[in-house]
């Protein structure tokens, strides 16, 4: 196919076919000159040239193969031919028809290689002669090339050209390669930098243009009349069992269109500090806050910086998904809304379709909503509590949340200089309506406490309440509609006739799952509307669990002994015990427990486990609240920082009751949209508890706090009805006195709990105050666990367990050593509290001429509390340290 350079095919002569007088050519003649200068007579090569291994005289063998007979070094008739020359491709032509084949092509040695006999190599296959331009195959000094390659072998200059392009600098093939000079390898790695840097503006600059082109050619942006058509739709709300809970509606007939001239400039400026500063400068979009939100989604933070224009675009899509791909979608359409619109069609835009909570969209239902007027005639601190709500809608009713919201918004007022600090300072927190009187409802008392809960569980998993409305959602969750019920008419029943300042909660959790079985945080009366089921309070020595916790991770357990004669020094703080309450010097963990002796638990946890453990104990357990500076105190359920919520009591509680495997209650099971399809269904993680990856420890563990609570309940006169299992533990804290109040008030309780279980059930029943005061009943006597808690927990769980299967607890073996018999009691009153370096009061009646209130054992109670020299015990409440003290103690 190729014959340049006077090359022939492999078994060939060079110029064999270009002889005409050669028999081999067809026809004979003189076709062509010979390209092969000649080199003396027809015999060439001539004898002064490089020999054949094995030839005598002359440079080679005749054309037509080797010396008869053969000679020494040239291989025999029976050997492979030598392969083709590799630099020539290797192809093969086969003789022409009727011809013989062509003897072997006798090829010069490389002078750079030994000349002897080359073995074949038929593993590789053919190539053309043709492909050695291309792949760098040949030989620069080819002695059959009528082109001597040698002139044309690149120069060092033209090899280091070549380097840089695509050559190696000469590392790993040693002196084969040759070194690129300091300005060549300069110059190599700025073009690579420069291709990197084109690559680069591609992908971030043209590719990005172009895409930002195609979208705003191609986006619509809603009117806030077809976004308001899509937001006013029923939620339906549903019992365990399928039976409908109640509904939501909202006030969509209430929806009144505002113009831009209706919104007052320091309405407008309130929704601008909270929302959107740079409104009035940006062109829909912020730069820092879209960073901002980059950062986030590669981080895997949330949030970012959405301008006013760009939260109207998620609100009118109903798209709030957390992608790249959708925020670049909402800046193309916030910017075509800039430049379609102006700004006060814009704000207005806005204001007349963002969620405000309570069911009112647009800022005309909420200012009619929250404070009866219109839009126009609120006041800068209503107008800055409806801007605070704006990204916290569905926690529209909790009042400390309220607060928060409306504080941040004030201040942000303030930073802007849109108000004088002086007006800050005067500015007074404005008190909404009620909410049962401006919004329509088919959830109302205790359910509606429970199903703002339920909004608040959804909105910590990233469904807010406006997309509830808007997607027309039906919400099914965990509840027992008879237990519920049961719980309601509990509580009612207990607390009828007792004290209207009193306040009280009851939860019921299934350990099983972590469901919320019932819940009820007061009666939601105009009145009284806080929920008191998620108010964190001080738990007293309904704590104590924890602390044995704490002791079984060190391998000690209820046989332990230790001093709990009353009063005590232990470590700097007297400690005593209910008046009445004894035990001996070698009191057991088990008797303590069932008595409540303070001075054993305050006494293992100072000098043996901390009060580190104890904290790390109850969030294991399943109690959220932070603990955090949290002093000795703690092991009694008081001090600084010692307070939780009755729903978090319920649920640790049911994390022994599920022996040692902790689940996160929960209120939802799943949420459907209007379509029936489900947008959200619960998964709780399960885990050991108080050993990781170890539940067999847990449940150990657990089995051991359960054996030490099962005796409270016969103790305290609280054992379940028709011989269920249960456990359980009461708890009181005394009633620090304020300044000005006299020390004798030291005597009295301000808070009371219940909180107890079965296999199948964990409840917390509590009783206190709106504020922290002194709780007695309407005999006038103490409040103690064992009292109205005691009587609320008792009943309900009676009425749950009723005709239920009679499961029993696990048996486990006890850890450390076994609890001792206990001695005959040697029983002596504790002396009364005397004053102590922290002006603890002395333990006496504040009506001499009434008798002194009993324990549950029938002896007269009074109690003192642990101080510690030189901390002072001001009031619960205020942020400074409780005295921590547990009179009750059953």
């Amino acid at each position: 196919m190729n014959d340049q350079y006077g090359r022939g095919w492999p078994e060939e002569e060079p110029g064999q076919w270009d002889n005409p007088q050669s028999p081999q050519w067809p026809g004979g003649g003189d076709h062509r000159a010979p390209r092969q200068p000649q080199r003396g007579n027809p015999e060439w090569p001539a004898a002064d040239e490089p020999q054949w291994p094995g030839e005598q005289g002359g440079r080679g063998r005749p054309r037509n193969g080797p010396p008869p007979g053969g000679q020494p070094g040239w291989p025999q008739e029976d050997r492979q031919p030598p392969p083709p020359r590799q630099q020539h491709g290797g192809g093969y032509r086969p003789p022409p028809p009727g011809q013989p084949p062509l003897p072997p092509r006798r090829q010069p040695p490389r002078q750079e290689e030994p000349t002897s006999f080359v073995p074949p190599t038929p593993e590789r296959e053919p190539e053309l002669i043709t492909h050695h331009e291309h792949n760098g195959t040949g030989y620069p000094d080819d002695p059959y090339d009528e082109y001597d390659r040698r002139d044309s072998w690149p120069s060092d200059e033209h090899q280091a050209a070549f380097n840089e392009f695509g050559a190696d600098d000469g590392d790993g093939d040693g002196d084969k390669k040759q070194l690129l000079s300091p300005a060549l390898r300069k110059r190599r790695r700025w073009k690579r930098v420069r291709r990197v840097l084109y690559v680069l503006v591609g992908l971030f600059v043209v590719v990005p243009a172009a895409a930002f082109t195609v979208l705003y050619f191609t986006v619509d942006v809603p009117t806030p009349q077809e976004v308001a058509a899509k937001q006013d739709k029923v939620v339906t709300y549903y019992f365990a069992d399928e039976s409908e809970l109640g509904k939501d509606i909202p006030q969509g007939g209430n929806r009144v269109m505002l113009q831009p001239e209706d919104i007052p400039q320091h309405v407008r400026r309130a929704i601008y500090a909270t929302e959107d500063s740079t409104f009035e400068t940006n062109s829909g979009f912020d730069i820092t806050g879209i960073l901002r939100a980059v950062y986030n989604q590669v981080t895997g933070g949330v949030g970012g910086g959405s301008t006013i224009s760009q939260q109207y675009v998620k609100k009118a899509t109903e798209n709030e998904e957390g992608t790249l791909t959708r925020k670049a979608t909402e800046l193309v359409k916030s910017f075509k809304m800039n430049k379609q619109y102006d700004k006060d069609e814009i704000i207005t835009a806005y204001l007349n379709t963002i969620y405000f909570g309570r069911g009112a969209y647009g800022i005309e239902t909420a200012a009619q909503s929250f404070f009866g007027k219109q839009a126009k005639d609120l006041t800068t601190s209503e107008a800055a509590l409806l801007a605070g709500l704006i990204q916290q809608p569905g926690r529209s009713e909790n009042r400390a949340v309220a607060e928060e919201r409306w504080r941040v918004a004030m201040d942000r007022i303030v930073d802007n200089q849109w108000m004088t600090p002086a007006e800050r300072a005067q500015a007074t927190f404005p008190v909404p309506r009620p909410v049962d009187e401006v919004r329509q409802q088919t959830i109302t008392g205790p359910n509606l406490l429970m199903k703002n809960r339920i909004v608040d569980e959804l909105e910590s998993k990233g469904i807010t309440e406006d997309k509830i409305q808007s997607g027309g959602y039906k919400i099914y969750t965990t509840v027992d509609p008879k237990a519920q019920d049961l719980a309601i008419k509990t509580v009612d029943e207990v607390m009828k006739g007792q004290p209207e300042d009193l306040r009280e909660a009851l939860v019921a959790i299934d350990p099983k799952t972590g469901g919320v079985l019932a819940y009820y945080g007061g009666p939601n009366t105009k009145e009284d509307q806080r929920d008191w089921a998620n108010t964190p309070r001080p738990p007293g020595s309904s704590f104590k669990p924890f602390d044995l916790v704490a002791l079984l991770k060190t391998n000690k357990g209820l046989g332990e002994v230790y001093d709990g004669t009353s009063p005590r020094k232990i470590q700097g703080a007297t400690v005593r015990n209910s008046e009445g309450v004894d035990c001996s010097a070698q009191c057991s963990v088990a008797e303590a427990m069932e008595k409540s002796v303070n001075t054993v638990f305050y006494d293992f946890v100072a000098r043996q486990t901390g009060v580190e453990e104890v904290v790390d104990a109850a969030h294991q357990a399943g109690v959220k609240a932070p603990l955090t500076d949290a002093d000795n105190n703690l092991s009694i359920g008081g001090g600084r920082g010692a307070e939780v919520t009755p729903a978090e009591m319920a649920a640790a509680y049911a994390t022994f009751a599920a022996d040692g495997i902790q689940r996160d209650y929960h209120f939802v099971s799943k949420v459907v949209n209007s379509r029936d399809e489900v947008v959200y269904e619960a998964e709780v993680e399960e885990k050991p508890a108080f050993a990781e990856n170890d539940p067999e420890k847990s449940k150990q563990i657990a089995g051991n706090v359960t054996k030490s609570l099962v005796p409270v309940l016969p103790y305290s006169k609280l054992a379940c009805a028709g011989g269920y299992d249960c456990a359980g533990k009461t708890g009181t804290h005394q009633y620090t006195p304020k300044a000005g109040e006299p020390d004798s008030l030291g005597n009295e309780n301000s808070q009371a709990w219940m909180v107890g279980y079965a296999p199948t059930v964990s409840a917390s029943a509590w009783v206190g105050t709106e504020a922290d005061k002194v709780i007695r009943m309407a005999n006038k006597k103490k409040i103690y666990g064992k009292d109205l808690p005691g009587e609320i927990w008792k009943k309900f769980m009676d009425g749950y367990l009723k005709g239920k299967p009679k499961e029993k607890f696990s048996d486990v073996k006890l850890i450390g050593r076994q609890v001792p018999t206990a001695p005959p009691s040697n029983s002596q009153k504790s002396q009364p509290p005397s004053q102590t370096p922290s002006s603890a009061p002395p333990s006496e009646s504040t009506n001499p001429s009434e008798p002194p209130d009993e324990d549950p054992s029938g002896k007269p109670s009074s109690s003192g509390r642990p101080s510690i020299p030189g901390v002072p015990n001001p009031g619960h409440g205020n942020g400074d340290p409780a005295n921590g003290r547990d009179p009750d103690d059953n």
